[in-house]
């Protein structure tokens, strides 16, 4: 294997030659600006408990975002709004619920507990939605995919149905090897935007659906029903819209996995053998012998959460109308007074760590004598906890040309377990920053390599989505898998551990062992790359194959017919 990297990494260096990147002097101070005592001291602000978890709407709102436009004033960067503010309002609709739910299977009835059996919310903009003795359907995984010549629903009319379904995408076996995936259905075992929740939840709105629960299996989802139930049993919210989201579902919710099987048993049906024919395509509907009754009263306030954007401009006079943009999300999930003991979920990993290596980028840029050619963002971004609200609405009420931005680079939680010899790419063969990224990690010694954890679709679980869905090339990198002076099985420990123990929980706090030296080096390549591209003659593209190809060639298109 050290043979095979050391190989791959001259190959790496070899390419970074011939991409005709030489970091300077200039450019290499910069770089040297972002340091692991810098990014610490804003996570310890961001983290600190005075901060209160950091969610929308909240005095943890407030402390944030004047720390980061404080920040940003000391680090000279311009008003990234132009009405001359480093603010974007958001607008929210804060949702609290009290939820209720009874369940018959078989003539019995099943026990129901919120949260620890379920959780439901009702994304209406309503004091109550009820869903009253509706109908169980079982439908698969919910996927409705054209391209893979794929239907779960078969033609089923589910008009005020509950809908069950199976979370991630149908896992369809290699016709000549059983024991892989068919790399030609869903990716393989690379999760497509098919598999994620919030497509389960579009696609049961679409079809008319009264209510969906999705089954929680820690596998196929990729993290434990602990984060489910900690992050669903606050306040959500959604964008403000005019018709108050009545064209959506009216209950979503999640199962645990027990109480399925539970569902399927006392409806004379076998989990394990309906999830085995729900990965085949002649999956049809299983209608259950089952009722439910759901309810969700809900609380609900409008609140204006806002993003917080600062700008280099840049200094070619015929480029600097066009834009790097540079994302992480400030939000967490807020504090919860109802707990025993800790209450504050600090979110000092998800995403101080994020937000503190933006506010460091943005020293770097500055550290430079002249500013890139094209104008460089700083975006952080509101609720991404609560369904990357934030990064939608920028998306869709953008405060510079789609058409002129060019690249997006996102930021979701820093490597802080010490230097790698690797980098991952999120989303591997989309955009062409890859290649940039690719001939930029020799400097380094590094190498790129895809995600090792491609089945639990990061590339949709992140603010650079959003900005990818309207066609703006996006990149999203971590921390590698190989660390230096570590065994091989280090990094699956730590991110295991993460995921289990930290993730969306209280305890997700600076600890002792950090190491962001990692974290930095990350920083500093994206620092390169956003560098190169900001310089760049051509801008980057869409690779061929991408599903976000064809929606900036139409924007490009579309800007040129104009």
């Amino acid at each position: 294997m050290k043979k095979a990297m050391t190989a791959m990494s001259a190959l790496v260096v070899a390419a970074c030659a011939a991409s005709g990147f030489r970091p300077g002097a200039n450019d290499l101070a910069a770089a040297g600006s972002i340091t692991p005592e810098g990014v610490l001291q804003h996570v310890r602000v961001l983290a600190s408990d005075r901060f209160e978890g950091r969610a929308p709407a909240t005095e943890g709102e407030r402390l944030t975002v004047e720390y980061l436009t404080g920040e940003f004033r000391k680090l000279g960067l311009a008003p990234g709004n132009p009405d001359g503010t480093y603010v974007q309002d958001v607008p929210l609709v804060g949702i609290t619920g009290k939820r209720t739910a009874s369940l018959t299977a078989g003539g019995k009835r099943m026990r129901m507990r919120f949260p620890d059996d379920y959780v439901t919310v009702s994304r209406r903009f309503a004091p109550s939605v009820q869903v009253e003795d509706s109908e169980l359907v079982f439908v698969g995984y919910g996927v409705v995919a054209p391209e893979y010549d794929w239907d779960d629903f078969k033609g089923l009319d589910v008009r005020g149905k509950t809908l069950v379904m199976l979370v991630n995408d149908p896992p369809v076996a290699d016709r000549s090897d059983p024991t892989r995936l068919d790399d030609t259905m869903f990716n393989g075992r690379a999760m497509t935007y098919y598999g994620r929740w919030t497509y389960k939840y579009e696609i049961a709105s679409e079809k008319g659906a009264a209510a969906v629960l999705i089954i929680h299996e820690t596998g196929p989802a990729g993290y434990p029903y602990e984060v489910v139930s900690g992050s669903w049993g606050h306040e959500d919210f959604d964008i403000d819209r005019a018709d108050g989201n009545q064209g959506r579902v009216g209950v979503e919710g999640w199962i645990t996995e027990e109480r399925a099987r539970m569902l399927f048993k006392l409806s004379g049906q076998s989990f394990d053998a309906l999830k085995q024919a729900s990965a085949r395509r002649d999956f049809k509907p299983v209608v259950l012998p089952a009722r439910i009754n759901l309810g969700v009263r809900n609380q609900v306030r409008r609140v204006k959460s806002k993003n917080v954007v600062a700008r280099i401009e840049g200094s070619d006079p015929a480029l600097r109308d066009q834009y790097v943009v540079y994302t992480a999300h400030w939000d967490h999930l807020g504090r919860d007074s109802t707990r025993s003991g800790d209450q504050i979920f600090n979110g000092a990993l998800d995403n101080a760590t994020g937000t503190a290596g933006l506010l460091e980028l943005a020293r770097a840029y500055r550290a430079l004598p002249t500013p890139p050619r094209r104008s460089v963002l700083f975006l952080a971004v509101t609720a991404e906890e609560k369904g990357l609200l934030g990064s939608r609405w920028y998306a869709n009420h953008p405060l510079y040309p789609l058409t002129q931005t060019v690249a997006a680079i996102n930021m979701d939680g820093l490597n802080q377990w010490g230097r790698t010899s690797d980098m991952v790419v999120i989303g591997k063969n989309q955009s062409t920053l890859e290649d940039v990224l690719a001939a930029t990690v020799g400097l380094q010694d590094r190498v790129l390599v895809p995600d090792p954890e491609s089945q639990k679709g990061f590339f949709y679980r992140s603010d650079h989505f959003e900005f990818a869905k309207v066609g703006v090339p996006a990149l999203y990198a971590e921390g590698g898998t190989l660390f230096r002076g570590r065994p091989d099985a280090f990094s699956q420990q730590k991110r295991d551990e993460y995921t289990t123990q930290d993730y969306h929980k209280v305890s997700d706090e600076i600890k002792p062992d950090w190491d962001l030296s990692g974290g930095v080096e990350d920083l500093q390549l994206l620092f390169y790359v956003g560098r190169q591209v900001a310089d760049a003659d051509s801008i980057p593209q869409w690779k061929p194959g991408s599903e976000f190809k064809a929606r900036r060639d139409e924007m490009l298109g579309n800007s040129a017919a104009k």
